[in-house]
């Protein structure tokens, strides 16, 4: 569901008399367009956005009602979009090999090595 308001910021007289605020509501808790389990994960996952199931996006950056539509569009698709993406692989956890593990504790030898060096013990 659309909704349009006044927006703040430049705009002269024009400004005063145009609604080119967009407000984009789309009821996610209710919608039968998407397939029960994307449903869930997005409500799940948007949880902290959604006011009774309901995803607000609003967009008011342009001068333009139609800009502001299609960019408040975009937007609820790019979150729709991360909101039902399947969750990531579990990693698989390896060991560090031992060739690696050895250089590493080479070279700290060495830069304490180095450090102990720069003491001024010897100096005087």
């Amino acid at each position: 569901m659309w909704r349009f308001s006044r927006s703040s910021g430049p705009g002269g007289q024009h400004v005063n008399t145009s609604d080119s605020q967009v407000e984009l509501r789309f009821d996610l808790a209710k919608t039968e367009s998407l397939p029960e389990v994307w449903k869930q994960r997005a409500l799940e996952r948007l949880s902290g956005r959604l006011v009774d199931g309901v995803l607000t996006v609003r967009s008011s950056e342009h001068r333009s009602q139609w800009r502001n539509r299609e960019t408040a569009a975009v937007r609820l698709a790019a979150l729709l979009a991360e909101a039902t993406a399947p969750p990531p692989k579990p990693r698989r956890a390896t060991r560090i090999p031992r060739g690696i593990n050895e250089r590493r504790l080479r070279e700290k030898k060495q830069r304490a090595e180095t450090k102990r060096g720069r003491t001024g013990r010897d100096w005087g």
